[in-house]
């Protein structure tokens, strides 16, 4: 499960102040320094019981604008600080599940009940209400290949939640965890070490499956960047575009862009072309690669 923290003591902290520091030092949350850092840090800031609703109200008398620039994320997500050293400071709400936004979007729209890991680390503290609940498990990243369908050797840890001051280190690819929602409205903030490289590394959906033992196997690899996406789109209106997608699904380092660009030119392929642009996939020298072609093939 993510690392327990003990928040360090100390005074609380402005926004202002907690962001200077970070930018100043940077994030690397596989350093021990740098999560000491970020742990006080973060501490300081949770212990500030008035910042988040001056930064929210300031928010909406400027009509949200900061938001929808610098906010990749939905709208459960409420960013305070993106720095061009690529990391961010965000807050997270969490609805219960009679909050009238949960019945309207649905529990799998704020995660709830999908059980997933990340692939980026970040440090998050409980700052407002009971917070979520979740079902933890570890798994070793180093056996994972990413194949849809691929079992997982899932270890269960506990089931805990994120009440007010706790801290955790969430360790990308390695814990995975299924939460349930609140009791009440609660909010999370959270320290994301994410990089550049972070859109070209998977996320995993996990399903757990019926066994009480819950291994589990990969349900899912969400993460898809806009340029893929593109990819698909683009092969069916230009010969360059069809020239790119061969290029990338040849030589491109990441295997899921490979794995997009190879099922690119076979959805642009007509007849027999569609399976003999799949079958060179499975040639693919990564697993990940070659089990979507073959489970394309099939389809």
């Amino acid at each position: 499960m993510p690392r327990a923290i003990t928040p360090p003591p100390g005074p609380p902290l402005t926004l202002p102040e907690v962001t200077a520091t970070l930018d100043q030092h940077g994030v690397d949350l596989t350093d021990e320094a740098s999560i000491a850092r970020c742990a006080a840090l973060l501490a300081g800031l949770q212990r500030n019981r008035a910042f988040l609703a001056d930064r929210v109200i300031a928010a909406l008398k400027a009509s949200y604008a900061d938001q929808l620039e610098i906010n990749r994320y939905s709208a459960q997500v409420f960013l305070l600080h993106r720095s061009p050293r690529g990391f961010y400071l965000r807050a997270n709400l969490w609805p219960a599940a009679d909050d009238a936004v949960c019945a309207a979007s649905g529990p799998a729209a704020f995660s709830y009940g999908v059980p997933h890991d990340h692939n980026f680390s970040f440090l998050t503290v409980g700052y407002f209400g009971p917070g979520y609940v979740s079902d933890y498990y570890e798994v070793d990243p180093e056996t994972v290949d990413g194949r849809v369908g691929e079992p997982l050797n899932l270890k269960f840890i506990e089931r805990s939640q994120l009440s007010k001051g706790k801290m955790m280190l969430y360790r990308a690819h390695r814990d995975i965890h299924c939460q349930l929602p609140p009791e009440s409205l609660s909010v999370s903030l959270n320290i994301m070490d994410e990089g550049d490289h972070v859109p070209w590394r998977d996320q995993y959906i996990v399903d757990l499956g019926q066994k009480a033992d819950g291994r589990g196997t990969i349900a899912k690899r969400p993460t898809l960047t806009s340029s893929e996406m593109l990819l698909r789109c683009a092969v069916h209106l230009s010969d360059d575009a069809h020239d790119i997608a061969a290029h990338f699904a040849k030589v491109h380092p990441v295997p899921r862009v490979r794995a997009n660009a190879i099922a690119a030119l076979a959805a642009a392929a007509e007849g027999e072309g569609r399976a003999a642009v799949l079958e060179r996939g499975i040639g693919d020298a990564d697993a990940r690669v070659r089990d979507d072609c073959r489970r394309w093939l099939t389809e």
